[in-house]
């Protein structure tokens, strides 16, 4: 049965309610981007790029902050981490790096705004706080940056 007029006026704000809790996902966020559809699209991409058929990519921990990430990775006695930034609705790898994208300093200085940098460094020292040694230092081998416009060709 329908609802009167009368009641729908009356529940208005409780109706509005509910059509922005539709609109959103489960966990919270605007259909625009979760976190989870983020890093899969972050993880898919990286694998597209780097993946080769004896060595795979190992990527992750990855962190999202508004359109940028960064994801570490390893693959087979090397590793690193990617800065990536969302442009048009797509992840693009921005650089390479190893431990100055720890930085954010280092983040901003690659075009990020300093308080996405600074919450990007953060999240992404809490992530890999737990990570095993080994794990940590091929991390870190990677030497200095590799800008992915200088390397159309990865």
């Amino acid at each position: 049965m329908a609802m009167p007029f009368r009641d729908l006026a009356r529940n208005l704000p409780c109706v509005a309610v509910l059509i922005l809790l539709a609109w959103m996902t489960p966990s919270g966020a605007t259909r625009a981007g979760t976190a989870d559809s983020d890093t899969a699209a972050i993880i898919a991409l990286m694998h597209e790029t780097w993946d080769k058929p004896d060595s795979n990519l190992d990527v992750g921990p990855v962190v999202v902050e508004a359109d940028h990430a960064v994801a570490d990775w390893t693959q087979g006695e090397r590793g690193g981490r990617a800065l990536l930034r969302r442009v048009d609705g797509r992840w693009k790898v921005v650089l390479c790096s190893g431990d100055p994208l720890k930085e954010g300093s280092n983040i901003a200085a690659a075009g990020v705004p300093p308080e996405t940098a600074t919450r990007l460094a953060e999240r992404l020292a809490t992530a890999e706080i737990n990570l095993p040694a080994l794990r940590r230092d091929l991390l870190s081998r990677f030497q200095g940056t590799v800008t992915m416009e200088e390397h159309k060709h990865h």
